[in-house]
């Protein structure tokens, strides 16, 4: 029996004819296998209708997973009290051989396989199977790679719905021509709570050999979402080895003058201000997270891999973020998850308004004080408590671009790292090579008291991108250093540090001042300002900048602020600079050889200017 055979017995003739119009014997051949797997009692093939989304939204409600908000289109989802993050422990590749590479937790494929085989053996019995199709990065594009997802979470595929690109008449365009990528998910035996129960033998693999991702016995989006960031790892690998990036960036539109618009992307490591970033109200988002870049008749051009927003909520107010809140207290379709709900409506940690003594949350009936299990004081949502929605909820997004077939140009890239002493808030790399190396692949975050206890450890994090790497590190360095060979017109590469502070412990920036910083680099792609060259790159003039405060924020700015600001701090930087070095020499390996030449030209030129200015160099000492 072939596998379109096996699949017409299976599967009631409805949803059997929908995967028979798909002309791709690689798809039923993988249907077939894993249906037989899992032995679900019901297999439902989603289409790109509406009525299909429909039925998973409403398949979420009656199994449970999700309840009704107040507000019209808003629901709840709950992970269990230990399912609320991404598990990095059992977050596995596979690669033959276990072959251990660095910074990546690696596994054996075919023990990996037999262990995955043998957690998802009949897991689906008595439930139902969605099998949902989608697509990364626009439809009909140079971006587009489909994209299959099996789960028996209506949760799950629920999100995608909201968060991808439907995929199910790209199939049927493509068919046998359809490299598409493979997810695997079920969330296993549940609770009375509808959550995730069998913890223990919670496994998400990744199998980089058959771009299939496996995850089981659990829900938590980053586990489960297999578009998001388990594709990330295959989209990375795949760039790599075809000579393009796929990468953890924003992409947004900043505006300049005379109605110009130019794009720029942006990795930050997470609690750097990627998302204050990117969501600036005057400003225009195309996507939050991640970015396709791929060399095109001599440009580069971007595109948001998804269509909405899996966001953390904490801390998201009407204050700082003024966007997210209309869009989260909109009447557009959101998920909320492991909030704080009291009489219908949600609530989250600092939200800036009152928050209710007690109410449901994550650890089931919530009371103000309340203790988990180790004597922890649980707080009304979990600090990674999220919203899914749209990007066609936000007012501010560039709805063309997010959809543009060929993407958008790249002016400017953006590195944004965490230091209180080193970087300034904002430089322009001399060219590509030195940005991917002194910037990019230099990229560190302080971690901060509040989120492990300790503050002030520097934690290396090139390219943002370290958490979800899929291939050895140098071979990812080398591909950007590659790729600017493919392109006639270099984006420009920028570092910003939003976290400097002064000898005291102040903060030297204001939270906005990252708006002046953006307008300043749209400026420095056109060529419309000046700068001054430093040993580490093109820093903005102080004329420049007044101005730009006074346009942006309407407020002024003193010399006194921007001297503190710019000095080129030699020590700290020449600090760093051993640091990286040290730890591409001793962790990494095979590292390009320019790698090393370019840091030592930084080196260099930092020994240069300490002998002839000093450890501590004004910006106007060299602005002449």
């Amino acid at each position: 029996m072939n596998a379109l055979e096996y699949l017409e017995k299976r599967l009631e003739k409805e949803q059997f004819e929908k995967i028979k119009a798909i002309d791709n014997p690689k798809l039923h051949d993988f249907l077939a296998r894993y249906i037989e797997l899992l032995n679900p009692d019901r297999v439902f093939v989603c289409t790109d209708s509406e009525e299909d989304e429909l039925y998973v939204r409403w398949k979420a409600l009656y199994y449970g997973e999700e309840r009704l908000l107040e507000t019209p289109g808003h629901t709840v989802h709950y992970d269990s009290y230990y399912d609320q993050a991404r598990d990095k422990a059992n977050t596995k590749l596979l690669v033959p051989g276990g072959k251990k590479l660095p910074f990546l937790n690696t596994l054996d494929r075919e023990e990996g396989l037999r262990e995955i085989h043998e957690l998802m053996k009949d897991v689906m019995k008595g439930k139902e199977l969605f099998v949902c199709f989608f697509v990364l990065g626009p439809k009909e594009s140079v971006f587009t790679i489909p994209a299959v997802q099996l789960t028996d979470s209506a949760y799950v595929a629920h999100s995608e719905f909201i968060l991808y690109r439907k995929g199910y008449e790209e199939f049927k365009r493509l068919v046998r021509q359809a490299r598409f990528l493979k997810f695997v998910h079920s969330e296993g035996e549940l609770d009375e709570r509808k959550t995730s129960k069998n913890l223990d033998k919670r496994r998400i693999y990744i199998d980089l050999e058959d771009e299939t991702v496996y995850s089981v016995n659990t829900q938590y989006g980053g586990n489960t979402i297999g578009l998001k960031k388990l594709a990330f790892r295959l989209t990375i690998r795949r760039a790599v080895r075809e000579g393009w990036l796929s990468e953890h960036m924003f992409l947004m539109r900043v505006n300049g003058p005379n109605g110009r618009k130019t794009y720029f992307t942006g990795a930050y490591p997470s609690m750097c201000g990627k998302t204050s970033t990117a969501m600036i109200s005057w400003e225009n988002i195309v996507g939050d997270d991640l970015a396709f870049i791929v060399p095109m008749k001599g440009e580069a051009r971007g595109a948001n891999v998804e269509k909405g927003v899996f966001g953390i909520i904490q801390g998201v107010n009407p204050e700082d973020d003024p966007v997210i809140w209309k869009v989260l207290h909109s009447q557009h379709e959101i998920i909320f998850s492991n909030v704080l709900v009291k009489d219908g409506k949600p609530y989250w940690n600092d939200m800036g308004v009152p928050i209710p003594d007690e109410g449901e949350n994550h650890s089931g009936r919530w009371w103000r004080g309340k203790k988990d299990g180790e004597g922890n004081e649980i707080p009304p949502s979990h600090k990674n408590a999220r919203f899914t929605v749209s990007l066609e909820a936000f007012p501010n997004v560039d709805l063309e671009a997010l959809n543009a077939p060929c993407g958008v140009k790249i002016g400017g890239m953006i590195f944004g790292g965490r230091d209180k002493d080193t970087w300034p808030p904002v430089r322009e790399a001399f060219n590509w090579k030195h940005g991917v190396v002194t910037m990019g692949a230099a990229l560190e975050s302080e971690t901060t008291a509040a989120t492990l206890g300790k503050e002030g450890v520097r934690a290396f994090n090139p390219m943002a991108i370290l958490d979800f790497m899929s291939v050895h590190l140098g071979e990812y360095i080398d591909n950007y250093l590659k790729f600017a060979e493919k392109i006639t017109e270099e984006p420009k590469i920028f570092a910003v540090n939003y976290f400097l502070r002064d000898e005291k412990g102040n903060w030297l920036n204001h939270k906005l001042d990252k708006a002046v910083w953006l307008k300043w680099m749209e400026l420095r792609v056109h060529g419309d300002v000046e700068a001054i060259e430093t040993p580490i790159g093109y820093i903005p003039k102080y004329e420049d900048l007044k101005r730009l405060f006074r346009e942006v924020l309407g407020k002024e700015y003193s010399r006194e602020d921007y001297e503190k600001q710019f000095t080129i701090r030699v020590p700290e930087l020449l600090a760093k600079i051993e640091r990286i070095e040290r730890i591409y020499r001793e962790q990494v390996g095979e590292v390009p050889g320019e790698f090393y030449r370019i840091l030592g030209e930084e080196r260099q030129r930092l020994m240069d200017a300490r002998a002839r200015y000093g450890d501590y160099i004004s910006p106007f000492r060299l602005d002449v």
